[in-house]
């Protein structure tokens, strides 16, 4: 296993846009970067481009698959003993070409909903252990306006309702909020009102 420096994070959908971005700047900031992509070579094209801004490795990994979810924790522990930033990025199918009453819902529907909304959920699941064992884990879900029910105006349909979802998932109290309750072997209750502020993953994203 590799030495583990001061700083780790994944990222995924990494090999090119926002995704992309955002590991350039990590990795500028002395992250080492864990940049994802469903193909291996797309993977490695895009780490190399980025290998003289800083530590930035390539992992092969689509989130809509359960296995390759499991084989990319695998590959991250036995590079790194924990995780300290997982950046849920990657997503798909901004339908413009659909309507609520055109959807394909065996289609693009299920397909948008297994990346964009359960993806990002089981991508949390599992890489917890390796994210409880940072001192201070955090957790980036990539949303969009789009998704905003305040905002909300027409859009795409399969993609504004999963990032809605992952709104939901995200700053519900039962929701990201919640896993971090469970800390050092017990059952903890961040204080009182402070729940948009709390780190779900141990400690005060304000401190």
């Amino acid at each position: 296993m590799a030495k583990t420096p001061t700083k780790t994070a994944l990222v995924t959908g990494g090999n090119r846009g926002i995704g992309f971005g955002v590991c350039r700047q990590l990795a500028a900031r002395g992250f080492a970067v864990l940049l994802t992509a469903r193909d291996a070579e797309k993977s490695r094209a895009a780490a190399a481009k980025l290998k003289s801004v800083g530590r930035v490795e390539p992992v092969v990994l689509d989130v809509a698959n359960a296995s390759s979810i499991e084989k990319a924790v695998a590959d991250v522990s036995s590079r790194y003993d924990w995780l300290d930033v997982l950046i849920n990025n990657a997503g798909i199918n901004y339908d413009t070409w659909e309507t609520v009453e055109n959807a394909e819902i065996d289609g693009t529907v299920i397909e948008t909903i297994r990346t964009n909304l359960l993806g990002p959920w089981r991508m949390c699941q599992a890489f917890l252990p390796l994210l409880r064992k940072s001192r201070a884990g955090r957790i980036v879900n990539v949303s969009s306006e789009s998704g905003s029910l305040a905002n909300m105006g027409a859009g795409p349909p399969a993609y504004q309702v999963t990032k809605a979802a992952l709104n939901a998932l995200t700053s519900g109290k039962r929701g990201l909020p919640w896993l971090g309750r469970y800390r050092h072997g017990r059952y903890w209750r961040p204080p009182r009102g402070r729940w948009s502020q709390w780190n779900p993953l141990g400690g005060n994203t304000t401190g």
